[in-house]
């Protein structure tokens, strides 16, 4: 073997936690792809409530990983903190199915506390097993990213297939296993990814705070106490609406504080005006994945309610059909990579803000398809499965025009010593985006509580009408975007 071949391969490591990731994501994503058909089919919650609660779950799913990467930093270290997010995860997955309202909400409390740690903390330990100017670390975040996809599509079909054919809990049950199996995976190749610096507890969380406590145990305990925390805000989900205004406003005055205390430091005029533009992006960001989430809700009633689902004699459940995005990911994914390469050689790549317009545009074009959909529509007022095909394929198209994108514009607007606070910014902005796609969600049933429900007809109806309107504000807000690109650019001095 040859230095450079040596050099090309991946740490040992890699494998361990990618296999790791891919049943946290088959976990993950097999409770999101039930979740809003169990609550409105089996706990009889009508669209607005079961809209409501899961955006609220998702966005403090997304929040959560903050807090689990603080304590990582600081206390845990990165394996400890993977290890009882994985736990968690499980338990939270195994709860729900007590298949009731009560145990279901301690269930999602356990499964986002559980998701703050593990999420956060996995994609540490990739990056930390490549030195920083390691060629190989972009490719090993696409692997890992692979990994990611491949959870998602394992569990939006073989999960969805489960539960919705013999029962929710069994779909449920069958996430949790996949859970464990992750957990399994990780400590049984722990020695793969050994060298990763910071896996260890830190001194400060081995510090004795009550007699043989000490402040990891302090930290798994009052990890249990989050839990009902989490359970009251899903319940009272109007205050996430402060919770999360506040959080934006606060953490929008940081960037900016810090991007002025930078440009003095350095003496120039360049970090506050990024920070301007990363807080400008958060927006673009939070308006893009409010209307992709609509995926786990208002899509995914439709295409129980609305979509011909036969396909050769065999009807396909509905939440299946979220299983299009991740397959045209790892469809498109590499060609997409290799795409922005061969443009930037020549000098066509897009501008970050013009990706991120042309991502917009294609989610737009995608809920607009449903009009097209309309005019295919049978004697029970269902549009054809293609229509939702073709749906899912712009919105995945549209996402990685953003997604890794957006990743990689946070490390590059923001100064190294705030590289983490960036990070977490936008991990805020998806959170919002999440919330507020339940808000967007609410509008679009026409089913309700004890029995209520629309007819076929009026339901359908009703979703093309919120589903366009959709799409025309995303194209507004594209067409903003596109304006704005000139002064944008200026404000990233160049950061590409």
């Amino acid at each position: 073997m040859t230095t450079i071949e040596a050099n090309e391969k991946h740490p040992r490591g890699l494998m361990t936690l990618f296999f790791s990731e891919m049943w946290e994501r088959f976990c993950y994503y097999g409770m999101r792809t039930l979740l809003t058909l169990f609550l409105v089919k089996s706990l009889m919650m009508g669209d607005s409530e079961a809209s409501l609660i899961y955006g609220a779950y998702t966005g403090l799913v997304y929040a959560a990983p903050i807090l689990g990467g603080r304590m990582a930093d600081k206390y845990l270290g990165y394996r400890y903190a993977v290890m009882l997010g994985a736990v968690l995860m499980a338990i939270g997955e195994f709860l729900i199915l007590g298949n009731n309202q009560n145990m279901m909400l301690i269930g999602m409390g356990a499964l986002i506390i559980g998701n703050g740690y593990f999420k956060a903390n996995i994609s540490t330990i990739v990056g930390k097993l490549y030195k920083d100017n390691d060629p190989r670390r972009d490719s090993g975040f696409t692997i890992f990213y692979i990994g990611i996809n491949v959870g998602a599509l394992l569990a939006t079909t073989i999960v969805a297939y489960v539960g919705e054919t013999y029962g929710f809990k069994y779909g449920f049950g069958l996430a949790g296993l996949g859970m464990l199996l992750g957990l399994a995976i990780f400590w049984t190749g722990r020695n793969n990814y050994a060298a990763a610096p910071g896996l260890d507890v830190h001194e400060a969380g081995k510090k004795k705070i009550l007699g043989p406590i000490n402040v990891l145990h302090a930290i798994t305990i009052g990890s249990l106490f989050l839990i009902p925390l989490c359970y009251l805000l899903i319940m009272q989900n109007e205050l996430m609406d402060y919770i999360l205004l506040a959080l934006f406003i606060g953490i929008s005055f940081v960037l900016i504080s810090a991007g002025s205390k930078e440009d003095k430091k350095e003496n120039v005029s360049i970090w506050k005006d990024r920070m301007i533009a990363l807080i400008i992006f958060m927006i673009i960001n939070i308006s893009f994945w409010a209307c992709f989430e609509q995926a786990g809700t208002s899509l995914t009633l439709f295409a129980d309610r609305n979509v011909d689902r036969m396909l050769f004699g065999w009807e396909m459940p509905a939440s299946m059909t979220q299983f299009f995005n991740p397959f045209f990911i790892i469809l498109f994914g590499s060609i997409f990579s290799i795409m922005w390469v061969k443009l930037s050689k020549i000098g066509k790549n897009p501008s970050i803000p013009l990706k991120f317009c042309f991502g917009i545009v294609q989610l737009a074009l995608g809920f607009l398809l449903t009009k097209l959909g309309y005019q295919f529509v049978n004697e029970a007022y269902q549009v054809p499965i293609l229509t939702l095909v073709f749906l899912y394929m712009l919105h995945t198209t549209g996402e990685l025009f953003l997604s890794p994108i957006g990743l990689s514009m946070v490390t590059k607007l923001s100064p190294k010593n705030m590289a983490g606070t960036a990070m977490g910014a936008w991990f805020l902005s998806f959170a919002i985006a999440n919330y507020v796609g339940g808000k967007i969600a609410a509008f679009t049933g026409g089913h309700g509580g004890n029995g209520e429900e629309a007819t076929a007809e009026a339901g359908l109806l009703k979703y093309l009408d919120i589903f366009s309107t959709i799409g025309y504000v995303l194209l507004v807000i594209a067409a903003v975007i596109f304006l704005l690109n000139k002064p944008i650019k200026k404000l990233m001095h160049g950061v590409e």
